[in-house]
């Protein structure tokens, strides 16, 4: 089952702007993450939290892709002035420290975060990292782990709030997006409701002239290219290559295995939540343009997503009139 539930974070900028320094915190959590530009350090470390036992992640940019390390330390200060004094850590710009209200964790605690975390970003591989061996589980009681799980399942609320989405988990198994149970959508308007909060419907994308064939399920939110799809083995337009191209996430996908070589073509490994119709379109066709377009309903090829979503709309105003 979904939850639901809405939370209540609260971000606060505390040299006024975005991209200072910010700290996050959840209502009724005891965790506390703050941000740091490396370019504020000197204060950033003078600050009581950055003093407390805690995990850290370090967040830059090396050989042209995002690049990360994740570590742990008693004293959060103290490591990251070493990390800014190390020569083979000139590549990150920002760092999130995580610790605990009144200084809560003890370091059997950061360890364990610590190994989650590192493996957690293994498994997704969004973002390489700069770690070397993996650090292993320290031995908890089963109170403690239940307690780090509960933790490590606040921070990953927060961390995406704060433009971190390393740990989110983009790639399912092939099959797991299909809704369950199975339902056709209408070929009226392909609008179809398993529950209140719950809205599926499957799209298709065909370009014959280049037998590219690839299905989509649009899902509490996510548009989900699902295993078996087709995409372009090449991206087509070298001079889109730039800041707002899709081509890097095709390459995040090549290396992290969703897409591989079938033939001509590549095909999708596993299924995978896209941010929008148009970077799922992107991908499949090898260049940016298109997307809401060119998915149709696969109940209804005349009905493109763009249709569809203008008909919810339409349907929200209407309510909203009735009312």
């Amino acid at each position: 089952m979904i939850d639901t539930r809405g939370r209540s974070l609260e971000l606060f900028y505390i040299d006024g702007h975005p991209d200072g320094m910010v700290t996050a915190e959840l209502f009724n959590w005891t965790g506390h993450v703050f941000v740091t530009p490396r370019t504020r350090l000197t204060e950033a470390l003078r600050r009581e939290e950055a003093g407390y036992a805690g995990v850290y992640l370090l967040l830059g940019e090396k050989d042209g892709q995002d690049f990360a390390y994740i570590g742990e330390a008693e004293d959060l200060s103290t490591r990251l002035k070493q990390h800014a004094a190390a020569t083979d850590k000139d590549w990150w710009e920002t760092a999130v420290l995580v610790s605990a209200s009144a200084n809560r964790l003890n370091k059997a605690h950061v360890k364990y975060l610590e190994a989650r975390l590192v493996t957690m970003a293994r498994e997704i591989g969004h973002t390489p990292l700069h770690n070397g061996n993996s650090p292993s589980l320290p031995g908890l009681t089963e109170a403690d782990i239940a307690k780090m799980e509960a933790f490590l399942a606040n921070l990953m609320v927060v961390l995406p709030a704060i433009r971190v989405d390393m740990f989110i988990q983009r790639s399912r198994p092939a099959g797991s997006s299909r809704p369950v149970p199975a339902f056709e959508a209408p070929e009226d308007d392909g609008a179809s409701e398993d529950n209140e909060h719950t809205q599926a419907v499957r799209f298709i994308l065909n370009k014959p002239t280049l037998d590219l064939t690839a299905t989509a399920i649009f899902q509490n939110g996510e548009f989900i290219v699902e295993a078996g799809s087709h995409a372009r083995s090449e991206w087509m337009n070298e001079k889109s290559i730039q800041a707002g191209s899709y081509k890097p996430l095709q390459d995040e996908l090549v290396r992290s295995g969703v897409l591989r070589p079938d033939g001509m073509h590549m095909v999708f490994t596993k299924d995978y939540a896209f941010r929008s119709p148009t970077a799922a379109a992107a991908i499949v066709f090898g260049h940016s343009g298109g997307g809401p377009a060119a998915w149709k309903l696969a109940s209804n090829t005349d009905i493109s997503f763009r249709d569809w979503q203008a008909r919810q709309l339409d349907a929200v105003t209407e309510e909203g009139a009735a009312t």
